[in-house]
């Protein structure tokens, strides 16, 4: 990777516009899959404070795909639980999951300037990614070969050559001003006090929710001694009084009453938005991450739903640069992603609203009810294992008989990532072995025999795989001798069960054909896998 802020103008296959954590994201990504990139930042550097302060399992999986997940765990805070008070500080919910369905913690907290720092490091390591900071885009045009973006640096006015731009530049996007894209939703009338400390002494190794009719608060501890606080302002203040050091202090000595109060090293006044763009795609221009959607911070849910959107773009803008995939499968981006982002912007929003009761009786009904419901036991794993959370499934787009299945199918859902070991030694987590390709993964013995030579020849040239799974008991004693097939075949010892149990709970979804986002696009019995995964590849060759 080159950096800088040369005037040189440039030629790449994707262009993205902003260098925060969707955008670095998108370029290691396809850094990762061979694509020629360029990324353009208007800032010189990265921001020295957090905005998101949560990472969540999924995110992590991303992070897995181009080996920074590990990194970034380590100097995150994992598996952190979350309470929720009522406005007398008594415990709601103690949210601690436990459960690793995508081989991750669930709910991690970090630090955003170093996992910045990662990221933009990490680009290095491609040599067709180029990172260019101060270099803020004033102009975008797209014809029907590509786009020409006109950018602003110090050294002087350059152009980018691409044939695709995505725009990753925040809330107040500029691409999606040039595409005349419209956000659609509201802003929530009251606003919010975000304090963040340093060298904190507070003992809390939990998130803490209060929810108050007068003023609902959180706390939420960070790596290298930080901590969160916010504070809704009510609608009779002044939110500059409000944001005055004196208030600040007082707001937060409630929480040091026989200790200091740390020093603050930011204090900021927010909007809360609750938008989702009018479309995520223009022609041969799309937008991710706050580009595209806007939510409040009640779930923590925003950089990782602009991951999600990167992950799923990112594959598919691979296979068209190289050749393996027609343009009209990047139409499916926007019918798989503005959905699924709109749905969790809804969710954050009605988190929002539990936090703030109307009334001090409106709180005592919704707490009775609260605690009632935790008593009932699966209503309780609901909720401490926070499997209210909305998972993303696609039923449109590049997937095959979504509209078909039950509600528990996984087809346009992310598949699982147990642990597995190979010939090779292991443990490992089954993307290690899947990789960023198409995946058959075989669940009942020699799964792919029913496929034809031709079909196994479009899968060779998609650059995909079939993975045989294997119970564990056998690991050691079988090993595959096999070295004419027409695909690439590995055999995974299944030692946690994983595997096992997704077949014993579906035992008709004996194949799944997994996307490289790790999404699958179909599941069906052995003997229909020919045509299955034949009308998949279609989607993509057509």
């Amino acid at each position: 990777m080159s950096a800088g802020t040369s005037a040189e103008d440039l030629d790449c296959d994707v262009a993205v516009v902003g260098a925060g954590p969707a955008g670095s994201v998108l370029a290691n990504l396809l850094g990762e899959a061979g694509v020629s990139v360029a990324v353009l930042e208007a800032r010189k550097t990265i921001i020295g404070h957090p905005r998101a302060v949560g990472i969540d399992d999924e995110a992590v999986r991303t992070l897995q795909s181009f080996g920074l997940a590990q990194v970034v765990l380590d100097n995150s805070l994992q598996n952190m639980p979350i309470r929720y008070h009522d406005s007398a500080g008594r415990v709601l919910a103690h949210v601690a999951p436990s459960a690793r369905p995508y081989g991750w913690p669930r709910r991690n907290l970090f630090y955003q300037p170093f996992l910045e720092e990662r990221l933009h490091e990490h680009l290095a390591t491609y040599p067709g990614v180029r990172l260019r900071t101060g270099a803020e885009v004033l102009g975008l045009t797209q014809d029907a070969d590509g786009v020409t973006l006109r950018v602003q640096a110090d050294a002087g006015e350059f152009s980018v050559r691409a044939k695709y731009v995505v725009g990753a530049d925040g809330g107040r996007s500029f691409v999606r001003g040039a595409l005349s894209v419209e956000m659609l939703g509201d802003t929530a009338p009251v606003k919010w006090l975000v304090v963040d400390v340093e060298k904190d002494t507070w003992n809390a190794p939990y998130s803490a929710v209060y929810t108050s009719p007068v003023r609902p608060c959180m706390t939420i501890p960070l790596p290298f001694g930080y901590r969160r606080f916010e504070f809704q302002i009510r609608e009779e203040e002044n939110p500059d009084a409000v944001n005055e050091p004196e208030n600040v202090q007082r707001l937060l000595k409630r929480f040091y009453p026989d200790s200091p109060v740390p020093p603050v090293v930011r204090n900021d006044v927010y909007w809360h938005h609750s938008r989702t763009a009018a479309s995520f795609g223009v022609g041969r221009v799309f937008l991710v991450g706050d580009a595209a959607h806007l939510q409040p911070p009640f779930f923590g849910q925003g950089m990782n739903s602009g991951f999600r959107d990167v992950t799923n773009l990112s594959w598919k803008l691979a296979a068209v640069v190289a050749g393996r995939a027609t343009a009209r499968i990047l139409d499916s981006y926007d019918a798989e992603r503005r959905h699924n982002a709109a749905v969790m912007v809804k969710f954050a929003t009605q988190m929002g609203r539990m936090y703030k009761a109307r009334t001090a009786t409106t709180e005592r009904v919704r707490n009775r009810l609260f605690r009632g419901v935790q008593k009932v036991p699966g209503a309780r794993d609901y909720i401490l294992q926070m499997k209210y959370k909305p998972v993303p499934r696609y039923t449109e787009g590049l997937v095959v008989g979504a509209s078909d299945v039950d509600g528990k199918s996984l087809v346009g859902r992310a598949f699982p990532q147990p642990s597995v070991r190979t010939a090779a030694g292991g443990p490992v987590r089954l993307d290690d072995v899947l990789g960023t390709r198409i995946a058959v993964v075989g669940l009942v013995p020699d799964a792919a025999a029913a496929v034809s030579a031709r079909t196994a020849e479009r899968l060779r040239a998609q650059g995909g795989v079939v993975v045989q799974s294997k119970p564990a008991k056998v690991y050691q004693r079988e090993r595959s001798s096999a070295t004419d097939r027409p695909v690439e075949q590995i055999e995974v010892f299944d030692v946690d069960g994983g595997l096992r149990d997704l077949l014993l709970a579906r035992p008709a979804d004996e194949v799944y054909v997994v996307r490289p986002d790790r999404y699958v696009a179909a599941a069906c019995r052995a003997a229909d896998l020919d045509r299955v995964l034949s009308a998949f590849l279609a989607q993509l060759e057509s």
